[in-house]
């Protein structure tokens, strides 16, 4: 099984280029921040990585959580290495420092996040909720609830979780059955949650769950939905943990993948009611909900691309030393190794390819999630949360698909070997899988981006982003015919990418059509602007080049058969008799 190693040259290769570090000294509390200090944080990450979280990788799969008498067990060494975590501070890192995080840029903080995610993505799965929480109660808590909560959850002595599912509602929200019941300065919360990740265990001392819930005079649908502060261990006087709540799990999920991260069902309120504390105003919840979830897509584009990485590593290295077979056409010669097999290789290509794209998009992202929250500049911030709302769907769907896909090929490269459990591939196919499914499934964000981002402005943001793409400008000399080349596919590509956009604008009236083609849309968008941001960096360095020609030539032809599927693809899927099925 291969040891990860973490790209820190790629790392710091995207924050540079897309991850607007030179835009840091413009950030609020970052002003400070250098290259030498972000090279110094991504080596004690990796070093964190490859010491601690990457040996439990295998082991914590192979043993996963455990549910025991109603108390759920961590796998061996979990509970050491989190204690490891928190120590030295990695929970708080992008935490405003007011509550005693490092407020580290969070373009450095999701770089981070993908060397751990790469090495331990079950283990990352806590950590990563418990942000999504700290950030929620920062912009939406109040100062009570702030100065009970914040500071434990940055420290990472307590945890967090999102709590949204029920076992009648799914996706669907607005059928959410979970009761909260006004009593003296609280609330008493009854109901079930199912799919809550990292809803018990034993790493930390109390979890703070974060709750969707209806009040007694609620309006139906999502319009009713409130959000509470729900913790396992109700805080004392002095903070620390007190009274055990009417909070349980009641068993926890067998799964394809992740068996480290318990996947557990919730039941609030078997006896008295669940004390539960109400996050801003009434019937507001999803609105607030929805900056952890957020927060939360991003991070899981992260774990796609974090997963794929350690995929093609390990792919690399058997390729490179697996000897099989000769060249095609050549009769007479050495045996080779698989590497140099024309396919073995476009596999390889088409992984370092994509990976670097996915890295420059969530790196991209990441930089604009910064200057939404902290730019000195008020346009700027509005700017780029535009831009934030716009692709973040992409950055979570496109991702997440692509992985899955380039995970599947890592599988390949290995042939019979990637299926056999001991090589680590198949683990790696089995723990992205989920990507694609939670924080909302590929069609909820390719719904997203058609109805709610290009919907709500008729297109005008996309559109000023290609417009962006198109004023591109290359640091390189353009004299070559090759070169002249690659840029006329990458300009008609944004020809068919700008058809397409009109057309689903033009749609609104036909809601049905656009759904049909939401998610090759939403592929589309990724492969675009995942060229148009590798193309802004491969000046730097002849391998960049190298890899984007390889994107260029071989996967940005996808956007023009893309065209056509949006554009003339809907009406053979509408109009099919289900009942042929």
């Amino acid at each position: 099984m291969t040891i990860y190693s973490a790209p820190l040259q790629d790392m710091q290769f995207a924050i540079q280029e897309f991850g607007g570090f030179d835009d840091w000294q413009h950030l609020e509390g970052a002003e400070d921040w250098s290259a030498e200090l972000l090279e110094a944080i991504l080596d004690q990450a990796s070093k964190f990585a490859n010491g601690v979280l990457s040996p439990l990788n295998r082991t914590g799969d192979m043993q996963g959580a455990q549910w025991v008498d109603g108390r759920v067990l961590a796998p061996d060494g979990f509970r050491d290495a989190y204690q490891q975590f928190i120590a030295a501070g990695w929970s708080g890192l992008s935490a405003d420092p007011l509550w005693g995080g490092q407020g580290l840029p969070y373009s450095l903080a999701m770089m981070v996040q993908e060397i751990w995610n790469s090495a331990n993505m079950a283990f990352c799965l806590c950590p990563m909720l418990t942000t999504g929480v700290q950030e929620t109660l920062k912009r939406h808590g109040s100062a009570q609830l702030q100065n009970s909560y914040l500071r434990k959850l940055v420290s990472g002595e307590w945890t967090g979780t999102m709590n949204l599912t029920e076992p009648q509602a799914g996706s669907d929200l607005s059928a959410i059955r979970t009761r909260a019941v006004p009593e003296d300065d609280y609330f008493r919360i009854t109901g079930t949650k199912i799919y809550i990740t990292w809803g018990a265990h034993d790493l930390a001392e109390n979890i703070v769950h974060l709750v969707l819930a209806r009040l007694p005079d609620a309006p139906e649908g999502v319009k009713g939905i409130s959000l509470f502060v729900v913790p396992q261990y109700l805080p004392n006087a002095e903070g620390e943990c007190g009274e055990m709540n009417d909070v349980r799990c009641v068993s926890i999920e067998r799964k394809l993948g992740i068996h480290a991260s318990p996947t557990c069902v919730m039941s609030y309120g078997d006896h008295k009611g669940a004390i539960g504390y109400l996050v801003g105003e009434p019937h507001h919840g999803l609105a607030y909900m929805f900056t952890m979830m957020n927060h939360a897509r991003l991070g899981v584009g992260v774990e796609g691309l974090a997963i794929a990485e350690s995929a093609y590593q390990q792919a690399l290295l058997y390729a490179r030393s697996r000897v099989q077979g000769r060249l095609p056409g050549v009769r007479e010669g050495e045996r080779v190794s698989v590497i140099e097999l024309p396919d073995v290789k476009r596999m390889l290509l088409t992984m370092r390819a994509s990976i670097d794209a996915m890295r420059a998009l969530c790196c991209y992202m990441a930089g604009m999630m910064d200057r939404s929250h902290r730019h000195h500049d008020h346009q700027q911030r509005i700017a780029a949360k535009a831009r934030l709302d716009l692709l973040n769907p992409v950055a979570k769907g496109w991702c997440t698909e692509n992985a899955v896909d380039l995970v599947s090929m890592a599988m390949q490269v290995h042939g019979g070997t990637g299926y056999i459990e001991a090589t680590g591939i198949a683990q790696c196919y089995r723990d992205i899988r989920i990507t694609t499914i939670y924080e909302g499934t590929t069609a909820i964000q390719a719904n997203d981006l058609v109805n709610r981002k290009l919907g709500l402005d008729g297109g005008a943001e996309m559109l000023a982003l290609i417009d962006e793409m198109r004023g591109l400008k290359l640091n390189i000399q353009v004299a070559d015919n090759q070169m002249q080349l690659l840029i006329d596919h990458y300009l008609n590509a944004l020809l068919s990418f700008e058809r397409a956009t009109k057309w689903v604008v033009s749609q609104s009236r036909h809601p049905m059509a656009v759904a049909a083609v939401a998610v090759t849309y939403m592929r589309m968008t990724g492969i675009v602007v995942g060229v148009w941001l590798i193309l802004r960096g491969a000046s730097r360095s002849n391998t960049k080049m190298s890899v984007a020609q390889f994107y260029i030539k071989n996967v940005l032809p996808q956007v023009s058969a893309y065209e056509q599927v949006i554009i003339a693809g809907a009406s053979s899927t509408l109009d099919f008799d289900s009942s042929l099925l």
